[in-house]
């Protein structure tokens, strides 16, 4: 399918350098660079984040105190 892009000038022009030297065309050169970041927005989707705040037991972990979202969000971030 035939599509138009607006793409800057400096990157179409490194883009065209790259596929010349790994001998592709710059279509297919497009097309695998989509392709990555697509599979990778999936795989962002599916992965499982364990948060670090509770142990189940006894409570906040060592450390947290509870008293604001940015210390939760500094444990998870760690």
């Amino acid at each position: 399918m035939k599509t138009t892009l607006d793409i800057q000038d400096e990157l179409l022009a490194n883009a065209k350098a790259a596929a010349a030297l790994q001998r592709t065309t710059l279509t297919r050169l497009i097309e695998e660079g989509l392709a990555m970041r697509l599979a990778q927005a999936r795989q962002a989707k599916r992965k499982r984040v364990s948060l670090p705040v509770f142990d189940g037991k006894t409570g906040l972990v060592k450390g947290l105190k509870g008293l604001s979202n940015r210390e939760y969000l500094d444990a998870i971030e760690s």
